[in-house]
């Protein structure tokens, strides 16, 4: 038996959380996940573009599989029992740490801010990195109505600092000229 793509329990603006509980298509746990979910899909299209070598593509695809675990977490009805879900654990805030610690060794010190872009590839990181900073302050804005592990919100903000320091090797990585920001140029 396959499952229909439209169930139509949606079209009055409600939906179900994992535990069959309904909520408005507005409600913050929705929004938190969504934009999880959005991020998610960003990752994806990071992947297709070039300077992507295989470790990174490792990488992205870890990052996709974990932000699905966290997808799931937010999906929950609050007296879920329905079924173990996946964790997201100091152990994938340290992963994030030691990939931003590597590439940082590598690359020159940052004396200002630097603009988004030079290539595709980069601007890609930038869009991951400010998208999961939305994802971030939506979950926050959520855990002031849930508690939440911390760890799910220590990830999200290790993962955007991951997606800048990203963006920075990628444009070392294709010998690219970071553009300085210049307060009233």
């Amino acid at each position: 038996m396959s499952l229909k793509i439209y169930t139509k329990t949606g079209d009055k603006g409600k939906t179900c959380l994992l535990g069959g509980e309904k909520v408005a298509k507005s409600d913050l746990q929705i929004e938190a996940y969504g934009n999880v979910d959005e991020l998610n899909s960003f990752v994806g299209l990071l992947q297709n573009q070039s300077g992507i070598d295989s470790s990174k593509k490792t990488q992205l695809i870890w990052i996709q599989e974990n932000l699905f675990s966290l997808g799931s977490i937010l999906a929950c009805s609050t007296d879920f029992k329905g079924m173990k879900l996946p964790e997201i654990t100091i152990r994938h805030i340290r992963q994030l740490e030691t990939w931003i610690d590597e590439y940082e060794e590598d690359l020159p010190e940052l004396s200002s801010f630097i603009l988004p872009g030079g290539h595709t590839t980069v601007s890609t990181c930038h869009i991951c990195r400010t998208v999961c900073r939305r994802a971030e302050r939506s979950i926050v804005k959520w855990s002031i109505h849930k508690i939440i592990d911390e760890n799910i919100t220590s990830f999200i903000n290790r993962l955007s600092d991951y997606f800048f320091i990203l963006a920075r090797t990628i444009s070392n990585d294709l010998n690219l000229e970071e553009t300085p920001w210049i307060v009233n140029k």
